[in-house]
């Protein structure tokens, strides 16, 4: 009897989907911001849409185009993902940058899209920054993330 082969993760690791970005996307946190980030590939490649919504900071959530997000995920055929460098902040709560660069094709033809994206750890979970859905707050507010400081002290400078 043949064995199956496993299904390579779409987000290159070179890992089967299942013990590398599918263990996320069933609900296990991403250790770090570079593995949210390769998760949140593989959910695009896959059509996991409840997954790219839950992965976003929830104070943007509600502010998301599910309708565009699902569009451009169903409709594209991907390609590849290079992560070029993931850099660690620290801080309370902490924060990472993960410099990328995402292909794929879809009616328009082939496209590469690089991106500095920004994200927080909140509770224990790593969120992705949404540099497009502008939070409701001012820089005395505070802090969407949950951290309890003030927004211009938190997550002002990375939005």
């Amino acid at each position: 009897m043949l064995t199956p082969h496993p299904t390579p993760c779409p987000c290159g690791s070179g890992d089967s989907l299942e013990t590398c970005c599918g263990r996320c996307h069933s609900g296990q946190a991403a250790a770090d911001a570079t593995q949210l980030m390769r998760s949140r590939y593989s959910a695009y490649a896959l059509g996991h849409i409840d997954y790219l919504i839950d992965t976003t900071l929830p104070a943007q959530q509600s502010d998301l185009d599910r309708a565009a997000i699902s569009a451009w995920s169903l409709h594209s055929t991907w390609l590849g993902l290079e992560v070029q460098a993931s850099e660690l902040i620290g801080g309370q709560p902490e924060h990472a940058w993960v410099s990328f660069t995402a292909r794929w094709h879809d009616a328009q033809g082939e496209h590469a899209h690089s991106e500095r994206s920004a994200f927080v750890q909140c509770e224990g979970r790593w969120y992705f920054l949404d540099p497009t859905v502008k939070l409701r707050a001012s820089r005395n507010d505070p802090c969407p993330c949950g951290s309890g400081q003030k927004f211009k002290k938190c997550c002002s400078g990375y939005l």
